[in-house]
C-alpha cells in the first residue's frame, strides 16, 4: 500500500519542516509514503473564505485517483488511540487498497466537494491545531503505527 499526505501550502516554519522530514525519512523503511504540498492559492484578496476552500478542494481532488481511498483529517472525525490507529492502518493494508490518501485542508478547512469524495474522517484531537502542525502530528502517528505493528521499541505501551 502507498500512503499519500496531501496538504495545502508550504510550511513557513523551518523547524516544523525539519521535524516532518525526520518522520518522512523514517517512514521510507515501512511504506511508500509521499508528502505532497499543493501550493497556496494566488490572488485571493478578492475571494471569500468559501471560494478559497472550493478552489483548494478542486486542487485536492485533481491529485486523487478514482481508486484511492480518501481520508480527511477533521476535528469531527473518528478519534483513535495510537494502538487503535495502528490497527486501522493494518486493516487498510489488508483490504487491498493501493493508495490511502490523507488530506489536511487549508486554513479555512475543506470544501464540500472533498467531503463528498472522502471515505472517512480522522480526528487527531478535540483541540484545534494549525494546519501546518497537523502535518507533523499525522506523519509521526503514521510512523508510530508502523513501529507498533512491528513491535519495535519506539512506542512505549
Amino acid at each position: 500500500m502507498n500512503i499519500k499526505l496531501l496538504c495545502i501550502g508550504k510550511t513557513d516554519d523551518s523547524n516544523l519542516d525539519e521535524l516532518i522530514s525526520v518522520y518522512v525519512k523514517r517512514l521510507k523503511h515501512y511504506v511508500n509514503f509521499e508528502l505532497e504540498i499543493i501550493p497556496d492559492l494566488k490572488k485571493t484578496k478578492n475571494m471569500s473564505e468559501e471560494q478559497q476552500k472550493e478552489k483548494e478542494g478542486e486542487l485536492i481532488l485533481s491529485k486523487v485517483n478514482a481508486q484511492d481511498e480518501l481520508i480527511l483529517l477533521d476535528e469531527n472525525g473518528k478519534d483513535f488511540s495510537s494502538e487503535k490507529y495502528a490497527d486501522y492502518l493494518q486493516k487498510k493494508m489488508n483490504s487491498g487498497i493501493k493508495t490511502l490518501v490523507f488530506v489536511i485542508g487549508g486554513p479555512y478547512g475543506i470544501s464540500s466537494g472533498v467531503y463528498a469524495k472522502a471515505r472517512g474522517k480522522i480526528s487527531l484531537s478535540k483541540m484545534t491545531f494549525s494546519h501546518q502542525m497537523i502535518r507533523l502530528f499525522i506523519t509521526e502517528q503514521i510512523y508510530r503505527a508502523f513501529t507498533i505493528l512491528r513491535n519495535e521499541p519506539y512506542h512505549h505501551r
